[in-house]
């Protein structure tokens, strides 16, 4: 019987067991992964519960799956951009169209594979096989600095700032639309979307509270550029709640227009900030990552038709 281990981060806090699982192991029906966890095959947190039980962050699910054997995760040879690096923890500028850890069925080319290789065993274990070291992610088409824990003391004790919103993260976008006002907050809870179930929506029924500062750097003709600032971290967040005051972020086929003018890869959204206390010093650190190669012409472009 093979057993897979997962922990629960703060973007599927509130979220299902059943639609957690669906997720996370997408080649198994819901009605499967529903049967398995009415014959106690799944324990959260080392009890049998519901398909309606909701999750909390760092919980931890075991599942039963009695076909599977445990995937292996192979280290592999991809360039990193390194920001910063010591003994406990990696921070890395994520290039854009990259996954951050493998899930089932994709187990190749992600930044768990890359960081794998570059850390050797030095990674934390606490997420489990899919994520070593993984304490946070970032959506496939962001960019950006994202950190990583390379024991599971660093992995605790940054999961925990996480948990009580102490990290700083500021993101930088450009949206459609010129904001009228300079500076402002969203805050709107955000959930699964009702119909479309692969979608966050803001304002739903049982949605997590959730709240954007954004601050505007500049503007143009037509599209804005700004700073975003979390201070909660749900999923697709800054894209939905950007979205929710009519403001989707430039190249965001799903939350926005479905017509990509621009030629884009998705989002224009760039994790450029990410400020923690140090998990052995306790002293702040802040790390930056520089704006990519993409943003900074679409920004000299947009000026030039402003």
């Amino acid at each position: 019987m093979g057993q897979i281990r997962l922990v629960v981060d703060e973007t599927y806090m509130d979220e299902r067991v059943d639609r957690f699982l669906s997720g996370m192991l997408e080649e198994k029906s819901r009605s499967y992964l529903q049967k398995i966890i009415k014959e106690g095959k799944v324990l959260v947190n080392g009890k049998a519960v519901k398909a309606s039980y909701r999750m909390e962050a760092q919980d931890e699910v075991m599942v039963d799956l009695p076909e599977l054997l445990e995937p292996e995760i192979l280290a592999e040879d991809i360039p990193l951009e390194i920001l910063y690096e010591d003994k406990d923890l990696l921070f890395v500028n994520k290039p854009k169209g990259m996954v951050v850890h493998p899930s089932f069925g994709h187990y190749t080319q992600t930044l768990v594979n890359a960081v794998m290789y570059h850390c050797k065993d030095e990674l934390s274990g606490i997420n489990g096989i899919l994520r070593p070291g993984i304490v946070h992610r970032i959506d496939k088409d962001t960019t950006g600095v994202l950190v990583i824990c390379k024991n599971d003391a660093a992995h605790r004790k940054v999961a925990e700032q996480l948990k009580v919103h102490s990290i700083t993260r500021k993101y930088e976008a450009i949206v459609t639309g010129v904001l009228k006002e300079d500076e402002g907050v969203i805050d709107a809870p955000i959930g699964r979307h009702l119909t479309e179930r692969k979608k966050m929506a803001a304002g739903v029924k049982n949605g997590k509270d959730a709240r954007t500062h954004y601050r505007v750097l500049q503007r143009f003709k037509g599209y804005t550029w700004v700073e975003c600032q979390l201070e909660t971290g749900r999923t697709h967040q800054i894209r939905v709640h950007m979205a929710s005051i009519h403001h989707p972020l430039l190249g965001d086929t799903v939350y926005g227009s479905e017509k990509n003018p621009w030629h884009l890869e998705g989002q224009t959204l760039h994790a450029k900030v990410l400020g923690l206390l140090h998990p052995s010093t306790g002293a702040y650190i802040e790390v930056n990552a520089p704006l990519p190669v993409y943003f900074q012409k679409l920004l000299q472009r947009l000026s030039v038709l402003s």
